[in-house]
């Protein structure tokens, strides 16, 4: 089997949801009880939409050469908002943007199937996250923000939060 990195997508929630409490439970188990493990999944271990919808979390699937279907086996990623950690379901977040010009991007919710641990699956997303950030710094200075472009609503929305940040526009279009 061969594992590839690709971005995550929102068709992936319910995936990432079981392969993230495999991965808590199958990994963690010695050092936490079956209680605290639980409890973390309720309250702060989950899928963070709010990454996928940033295009800044990533899937690894493993695909078998003869199958056409894909497996997940791991997730990680990285975020440029102020939330360090936790699901949607995480009472505690944060979504504001970082100040890229003092603040760092965060790496963020790596999660691996304990059948696929220790198979490098979470340094290549590591690696996976590292090209993303070499990338944008190659355009210079970037600041990061959604908007849809689906309405005429929304691209007046877009556009009128781009002249509030800045006096000029480069896009780098995700599609995720």
């Amino acid at each position: 089997m061969t594992v590839r990195i690709r971005l995550a997508a929102v068709g992936d929630v319910p995936a990432l949801r079981l392969l993230i409490e495999a991965s808590v439970r199958g990994l963690q188990a010695e050092d936490y009880s079956a209680v605290q493990l639980e409890a973390a999944l309720r309250t702060v271990y989950g899928v963070d939409t709010q990454l996928i919808s940033d295009g800044t979390y990533f899937a690894a699937e493993a695909r078998d050469a003869e199958s056409s279907s894909a497996l997940l086996v791991g997730c990680g990623g990285w975020s440029k908002r102020k939330t360090l950690y936790g699901g949607d379901q995480f009472a505690g977040r944060e979504d504001a943007l970082l100040d890229p010009a003092r603040d760092a991007a965060k790496i963020r919710a790596f999660f691996v199937h304990p059948a696929w641990a220790r198979r490098g699956i979470g340094g290549m997303i590591l690696e996976a996250c590292e090209a993303a950030a070499h990338k944008l710094s190659a355009l210079g200075p970037c600041e990061g923000f959604g908007g849809t472009v689906a309405n005429e609503a929304g691209v007046v929305a877009l556009a009128d939060e781009t002249r509030r940040r800045t006096g000029e526009l480069h896009i780098l279009v995700n599609n995720a």
